[in-house]
């Protein structure tokens, strides 16, 4: 554990001086550079608790390393927004701890999370640009693509093996399975698409309208758009006369007052609101497809306990790598978790293979 929380640390400093490189605006860059000295700091004292050499093990994880990847081709939004959930990971961890050990809260507990909206709310160079442009970034990558990608996956992965084992259970893997396993991906993926069109397309709507009364709103009434702008800064622990000053600033531009708002008071990202329907169902078809191709492959190719030997251990392979891909958001032992995603995926799939065994002896 005590080489866990050092390795979190260095991960983290690691990853804000990798935002800190590539990040082109020069305020923000400098906050995640005052992250990355927070961090090290922090690893210091871990090692200097446990009388270690903190150069001997100064190197990123595996996870930092990747996420730094994925940050080059996709963009490092996706990196802060790993870091802030690691961030409130660390936070509700240690408050869960304290809650079963009844150790008394004492606030300090969300420090991992506070520090950084501290020093950005009291940095001189950030303004209410900058304050709103970051806050949409990580609002933005909360629920980000590739978290996505791996949910996706997984659905496909683990319904298609379900049903593709209910299935050879009944037939003993010969009469079937493999044009059920087709049928089951076609017909998963066809409804994660619809489902992801309406999801999107209905909040696109929505958030439409809001904006628009939004704007007929500032154009009513300025001033006091104006002042709530500014207590939204204040509630956020901006002294008031800056908060004021931020609002003012804010306001000179409509258009861009009516994003800020937007994004304040609404917590809406316009930016989403750009997305296609058609493309996002396309993305969710698609993701879906690769986890549910996986455990149908085998009974192209073979049949009979064979096929379905194959396709158990190609499945379990494929939770796995799911189950490691899910502690890049986590941070929990890559092991645990794939071999946790590994369990759950094979007790789904034993549960419908002996329903399926249980339904082909009463028809036959």
């Amino acid at each position: 554990m005590k080489y866990k929380n050092i390795q979190t640390e260095i991960d983290a400093c690691y990853l804000y001086g990798k935002l800190a490189e590539n990040e082109s605006d020069e305020s923000v860059a400098n906050v995640f550079s005052q992250m990355r000295e927070i961090e090290l700091s922090h690893a210091e004292a871990f090692a200097r608790k446990e009388n270690i050499d903190l150069a001997s093990i100064f190197k990123p994880s595996w996870r930092a390393l990747t996420l730094n990847f994925i940050g080059k081709c996709f963009g490092y939004d996706y990196v802060l927004g790993a870091l802030m959930d690691t961030e409130k990971s660390l936070s509700n961890a240690i408050i869960s701890t304290k809650k079963k050990n009844n150790m008394e809260l004492n606030g300090s507990e969300a420090n991992h999370v506070k520090i950084l909206w501290s020093i950005l709310e009291k940095e001189p160079n950030i303004n209410g640009n900058q304050l709103s442009r970051f806050e949409n970034r990580h609002r933005s990558v909360g629920g980000n693509a590739i978290r996505a990608a791996v949910l996706g996956g997984n659905d496909g992965l683990v319904s298609n093996f379900s049903l593709v084992m209910g299935v050879a259970g009944a037939t003993s893997g010969e009469k079937g399975v493999l044009l059920a396993g087709l049928a089951g991906l076609l017909a998963g993926a066809l409804s994660m698409a619809l489902g992801e069109w309406i999801s999107v397309k209905s909040s696109q709507e929505l958030y439409e309208n809001q904006m628009a009364i939004e704007m007929d709103e500032l154009e009513t009434n300025p001033e006091g758009e104006r002042k709530e702008l500014a207590l939204i800064y204040m509630a956020k622990g901006i002294p008031e006369e800056q908060a004021h000053a931020m609002a003012t600033d804010i306001m000179k531009d409509k258009t861009n007052a009516h994003a800020v708002l937007v994004k304040e008071e609404l917590g809406i990202n316009p930016e989403e609101l750009q997305g296609s329907a058609i493309e996002a169902a396309l993305y969710s078809f698609f993701l879906f497809t690769i986890g549910a191709i996986i455990p149908v492959l085998p009974f192209v190719f073979a049949k009979g306990i064979t096929a379905m030997l194959l396709s158990v251990s190609m499945s379990a392979v494929g939770l796995f790598l799911i189950g490691g891909a899910i502690t890049l958001f986590t941070g929990k032992n890559v092991w645990y978790s794939g071999f946790r995603q590994v369990l759950f995926g094979l007790l789904a799939a034993a549960c419908t293979y002996g329903i399926g065994r249980l339904i082909g002896s009463v028809i036959v």
